[in-house]
């Protein structure tokens, strides 16, 4: 059984994440110090003052509790209680000016999500979900959609920037549902995406070699919109494997069914 969430976890979670937004949005089409982790994969000051910020408000609420962020790993790992930090979903998008970037947070207790926030602070919209309580944006309360017929379905997906040791299966995947689906859309933000699909914009989702920062968040807000998120196999050890489908729970089999055929012997290698 869950330990039980701490009360006021949600709104310390809001309030790191509308503290990160302000220098995000400050920031926001200035020059700014940029580096490079890996290939395209990028981090920038901005990223690291927003993990700085949202870590010391999470602290300063709960000193005994653990951290995993995306810039500084991990902190405190014996704690039952473990913050999933994004500081800024989306930084290719961010260094370019495009705006389609979030921060994520999210709440495990024994290593079962308890609480997601995703913050979009251009359009200041903000997804919060706890567990058995329900997904809400802006305080209303949201579904994922109803479509049940494929050919109507948008879905969302992000391309295999960093590794490109699946690149040919994963384009077979994309041509498989480009032509049976009423179309697909690449935000470049996972978050978003995952919270998109959990208020109906999207109706389904699949990437790749995500982290757990990536879609911790997301997942708990799809969760509690009434979607399904799975792995490419159908288990739900996806959020530290990393390949992920979501969809609006009529969708799934039909999405996981074309994944698994679209990588065939592959599928034991994910």
């Amino acid at each position: 059984m869950m330990t039980e969430i701490p009360r006021q976890a949600h709104s310390v979670a809001i309030g790191a994440a509308l503290q990160a937004a302000r220098i995000i949005t400050d920031y926001y089409g200035r020059v700014f110090a940029i580096d490079a982790k890996l290939h395209n994969d990028f981090v920038t000051e901005v990223d690291r003052k927003s993990e700085e910020v949202i870590i010391q408000h999470i602290l300063r609420a709960f000193p005994d509790h653990a951290i995993l962020a995306e810039e500084t790993g991990k902190h405190r790992n014996e704690s039952p209680f473990r913050w999933i930090i994004d500081p800024l979903d989306g930084t290719t998008n961010f260094i370019h000016g495009m705006p389609m970037f979030a921060v994520s947070i999210a709440l495990e207790v024994h290593g079962q999500l308890a609480v997601g926030v995703v913050y979009e602070p251009l359009r200041k919209e903000m997804f919060v979900a706890e567990r058995g309580k329900g997904a809400f944006l802006n305080d209303r309360k949201i579904r994922v959609s109803a479509t049940m017929e494929y050919n109507r379905c948008l879905l969302a997906t992000g391309f295999p920037f960093k590794t490109f040791d699946f690149i040919d299966d994963y384009l077979n995947i994309f041509k498989t549902f480009m032509t049976q689906t009423a179309g697909i859309r690449r935000p470049g933000s996972a978050a978003l995406d995952l919270c998109y699909l959990a208020c109906g914009r999207f109706d389904g989702f699949w990437e790749l070699n995500l982290n757990p920062w990536d879609i911790a968040a997301g997942t708990l807000i799809i969760q509690e919109a009434g979607g399904r998120i799975t792995g490419f196999d159908g288990q739900n050890n996806f959020l530290y494997k990393g390949h992920v489908i979501g969809s609006n729970g009529i969708l799934h089999d039909w999405m996981l069914s074309n994944i698994q055929k679209s990588l065939g012997e592959k599928i034991s290698l994910l």
